[in-house]
């Protein structure tokens, strides 16, 4: 729904967010036109809110020297916003995040009007979020040292514990950080491996930051690379499957992190690492398409069984499966 005053408001955050910004550039923000701008800005000037245009090619707009805004002013989207991001922080595996959540929402609610203050409390009271599935913590200030050193491309020095319990010093050229699976990560060039890894958080310990800099790749994706990550590490069995339905499709149902997907004049090649052919089975059982199985022999025998028992329990019990037959 189109409402002024809302976009009124959003100008005024940006004056008060940026010492002086143009017309153009707010308008471009907004997605509205100059002339709509001009009438945000002295609708706001209308309120007894001081506000300096300069003129010219280079113009702005800013706030007078001096101006107190009110200390906060949430419109009912941006207290929803708020409210499910705390959600969110609080499921994302970081020790301190519970805390810190709920002096979060203290502080917010000591400045929201009544009507705002309870949507805000039915969202924390009622919602849940299955967005982690967090099985370890990480620690904020871990995060906090890892993001700052990503963000001002400066090599760390840090001690890790692999899966297999070994720990080991490291210098890593963080490149970004993302959350997968219920764990922080971050992604980097290592120094002693040579190469690009993945570090779980919940790991690493003893961040410092060194002084050398680091160029980041261009457009480096952590998630894209994560997502790789797992789906590419090697495995018990390495299964190779034809999924006759489209690309998109596919990466919606079963998760990038499944494996490497790649579209074929059939439909999509998976080609997947897997530890339980079982587990598998039952994945490939439950989506709407059909599928074929290259390989391995293990898993047509998976399928067989899984069928057999689909069946069995289809008769006993007077039901009919959508499913009749698995292509194997």
């Amino acid at each position: 729904m189109y409402r002024p005053a809302t976009r009124a408001l959003a100008v005024l955050e940006l004056l008060q967010t940026h010492r002086r910004i143009s017309g153009v550039e707010i308008a471009q923000r907004l997605g509205v036109d100059g002339r709509t701008v001009r009438r945000y800005i002295a609708a706001l000037e209308e309120l007894g809110i001081p506000i300096l245009a300069e003129r010219g090619r280079y113009g702005a707009y800013l706030l007078v020297a001096g101006f107190k805004l009110p200390p906060m002013m949430f419109t009912d989207d941006e207290a929803l916003a708020l409210s499910v991001g705390l959600l969110a922080a609080r499921s994302m595996g970081l020790t301190e995040a519970s805390a810190a959540v709920a002096s979060a929402q203290a502080k917010l609610e000591r400045v929201m009007p009544e009507r705002l203050m309870a949507r805000t409390r039915a969202v924390a009271d009622t919602v849940m979020l299955d967005v982690a599935r967090s099985a370890a913590a990480g620690t904020s200030d871990t995060l906090f040292a890892l993001s700052a050193a990503a963000q001002q491309c400066r090599r760390v020095r840090l001690r890790y514990r692999a899966a297999n319990g070994v720990e080991s010093e490291r210098e890593v050229d963080p490149y970004g950080l993302a959350h997968s699976g219920g764990f922080w990560y971050m992604a980097g060039h290592c120094h002693l491996r040579r190469g690009l890894r993945s570090f779980r958080l919940d790991r690493v310990a003893d961040v410092v930051a060194q002084e050398s800099l680091f160029m980041r790749p261009r457009n480096f994706d952590a998630v894209a690379h994560l997502t790789f990550s797992i789906a590419t590490l090697p495995r018990a069995h390495t299964a190779e499957v034809i999924l006759h339905t489209t690309l998109q499709d596919a990466l919606e149902r079963l998760g990038g992190t499944m494996g490497l997907f790649e579209p074929i004049e059939a439909g999509v090649l998976l080609r997947a690492q897997v530890d339980e052919l079982d587990w598998f089975a039952r994945q490939l059982a439950r989506q709407p398409f059909d599928f074929t199985v290259r390989a391995p022999e293990g898993l047509r025998t998976a399928l067989r069984v899984l069928a057999g028992r689909l069946g069995a329990l289809a008769e006993r019990d007077g039901a009919s499966l959508d499913r009749s037959e698995i292509n194997a």
